[in-house]
């Protein structure tokens, strides 16, 4: 909007909702909710404060219901679709990002704190993988074989896992996997529909919830869970190697643990 803070009125900003709401409403709800703080900050501010109106003009229900509430994403990959999915991702000419999609599935991490996994987040000794939680800060969780299979794979460009030829992460992760979704006849997979898939298919197994919780970053859900158990890495290894067997078992992916030997090390 070409307009000063203070002649921005509720008007004007329902107004905006009403015709973002048409295309693209999850953006335009976060810019709504991100307007909304930043002109609250602005009242608070004596130097701001003379720039807006007294009552915050983003806090608007006609605006609200304009963008409506988020629905509940359900995509996951299903068990049958396993094999159709790693074929297609492992196709790709990309080894990079090929690593980058299988990663976020075995590891049920979100697709942001993988993509800024660095080389010394990896323990080769005691096969831990440092994860930069947005909520905890960090976690450790296990550094199972066939993760570490295809790390030991990529190049060492600079201090980021997955690199790009040209920049410092790689790029078009999306795209490429939303081109080997259409190859699989898999419809609607997103990114974070990975991690979904991650918790979905632990149902298989009955996994423990609150181990999958641990290895997901999910804050616990019980007092007990929270202030009295504490997991240690080979407990969360036994649960989280025996994941990602059963995933590469259906998904038709051949790979001999015990005889994988990794090129990983430390390197000064």
């Amino acid at each position: 909007m070409a307009k000063p803070l203070r002649d921005l009125d509720a008007a004007a900003i329902e107004a905006w909702a009403a015709r973002e709401a048409k295309t693209r409403p999850t953006s335009a709800r976060l810019a709504w909710r991100l307007l909304k703080a930043f002109l609250g900050w602005c009242a608070e501010k004596p130097a701001y404060a003379g720039t807006v109106s007294d009552k915050n003009p983003a806090k608007s229900k006609k605006a609200r219901e304009s963008l409506g509430r988020p629905g509940v994403k359900a995509d996951a990959l299903q068990r049958e679709q396993l094999p159709a999915w790693f074929d297609a991702v492992r196709g790709i000419r990309n080894p990079v990002v090929a690593a980058y999609l299988q990663t976020v599935l075995l590891t049920g991490a979100r697709p942001d704190e993988v993509l800024e996994m660095q080389w010394e987040d990896l323990n080769t000794k005691w096969k831990g993988l440092t994860i930069r939680d947005k909520v905890e800060g960090e976690r450790t969780v296990p550094l199972t074989p066939y993760v570490a299979h295809l790390l030991a794979a990529l190049p060492r460009r600079n201090q980021w896992v997955f690199s790009g030829a040209r920049a410092d992460v790689v790029a078009a992760p999306n795209e490429l996997h939303a081109r080997a979704c259409g190859l699989a006849g898999i419809e609607g997979l997103s990114l974070h529909g990975l991690r979904r898939s991650f918790k979905s298919l632990t149902e298989w197994l009955e996994i423990p919830a609150d181990v999958v919780a641990q290895l997901m970053g999910h804050k616990p859900s019980a007092t007990t869970e929270k202030y009295y158990t504490v997991r240690p890495l080979d407990l969360l290894r036994l649960h989280h190697e025996r994941i990602e067997a059963w995933i590469l078992e259906q998904g038709g992916v051949q790979f001999d643990a015990t005889a994988a030997t990794s090129a990983l090390r430390v390197v000064a």
